[in-house]
């Protein structure tokens, strides 16, 4: 929804197109109509939910920000936290819950793609640095650029992607922090649900694999599930999640894709292609090589150098004036130079 908001015109009219070709499963009028049907039942069931108050989620994510670990201080000082969620209006509820709960509107940073880059590091400066700034809610248009530091090692996936990759940017990152530091990450599923229940069974398996291979597994997380995609397993969950077979098939599935010979032979392959440059480290070798050669052209680097060494050598040099210079001394070993090694050659 975020990336939305930058897309071009064509790409925003491409994605409307394949939305509006995916938006149904129905092959007649008659399961369209019956689809119609769920749905306006569905919809009267979330605005009841709505009405009545009650939120289960926030009630689990009320009771991390009391957890001693969220609310206890740290170094004389109270910790930060990451909430990270999917939808955009999510986030606007939760940053508005966040604050009625703290009394603190400042206290709660936000970050997402409608925020401008700028702004963006700013905000997490500002989380990063200042004592008063303790929660920050951002969803993944905006995730890859924040970054746990001076305490905040504590994180909240309030929603989860379906997406590996987007996985392995968070479940890496809290990773990379805890090999220094004490860290804690809660995911909030709901299990009973069909979707919850796969997410649940994948959890368990990243957990097990985890004290056994440590953090390989985050590293390769985001390729662990190519030869079925983690979407497509949610939508088959949801589909047909209550008939045994699909689901112990599901399971079968998730236990193949997170297994200790798989990883150990997904880091082997990313070693390898690790050994050799990819063309981004290529361009910003070249780049760099660039940078040293424009350097060593300029003139004051060529002065800087001469002044250091001839003075090393034992010579002297004093300012004339503006951008004249005048040598008092040259020392024998450079004044019998040609005379030792012979003239300097033209190339």
């Amino acid at each position: 929804e975020d990336d939305l908001e930058e897309a071009a015109e064509e790409e925003l009219e491409a994605y409307e197109n394949e939305l509006i070709d995916h938006s149904t499963a129905a092959r007649t009028i008659a399961e369209l109509e019956a689809e119609i049907a769920e749905l306006g039942r569905l919809e009267a069931l979330a605005a009841a939910l709505r009405r009545s108050g009650k939120d289960t989620k926030w009630r689990e994510l009320d009771r991390i920000l009391g957890h001693p670990l969220v609310a206890g201080p740290m170094h004389g000082t109270r910790r930060k936290i990451v909430i990270f969620t999917e939808a955009r209006d999510t986030l606007d509820y939760l940053v508005g819950r966040i604050r009625d709960r703290t009394g603190e509107p400042d206290a709660v940073a936000e970050i997402h793609g409608g925020v401008p880059r700028d702004r963006r590091r700013a905000v997490i400066a500002a989380f990063n640095d200042d004592p008063a700034v303790r929660f920050l809610v951002a969803n993944d248009a905006a995730g890859e650029g924040v970054n746990l530091q001076r305490g905040a090692h504590l994180m909240v996936n309030y929603d989860l992607p379906w997406n590996p990759n987007r996985l392995e940017q968070r479940f890496g990152r809290v990773h990379r922090i805890g090999q220094t530091e004490i860290c804690h990450l809660w995911n909030l599923v709901a299990g009973e649900t069909r979707e919850g229940a796969v997410y649940q069974r994948l959890l368990e398996k990243l957990e097990v694999t985890r004290q056994t291979l440590g953090g390989k597994v985050y590293d390769v997380l985001g390729e662990l599930f190519e030869a079925h995609p983690l979407r497509d397993l949610f939508v088959e969950a949801i589909r047909y999640g209550e008939r045994p077979d699909v689901r112990a098939h599901l399971f079968q599935v998730i236990d193949g894709a997170v297994d200790n010979a798989h990883i150990d032979s997904l880091v082997a392959r990313n070693k390898l292609s690790r050994d050799r440059l990819d063309p981004a480290s290529v361009r910003g070798v070249r780049e760099e090589m660039e940078r040293a050669a424009a350097r060593r052209l300029q003139p004051h680097h060529i002065r800087s150098f001469f002044e250091a060494a001839f003075r090393e050598a034992g010579g002297t040099v004093r300012a004339r004036e503006t951008g004249r210079f005048e040598i008092t001394r040259v020392p024998p070993n450079l004044r019998d130079r040609d005379r030792l090694i012979g003239p300097p050659t033209r190339c």
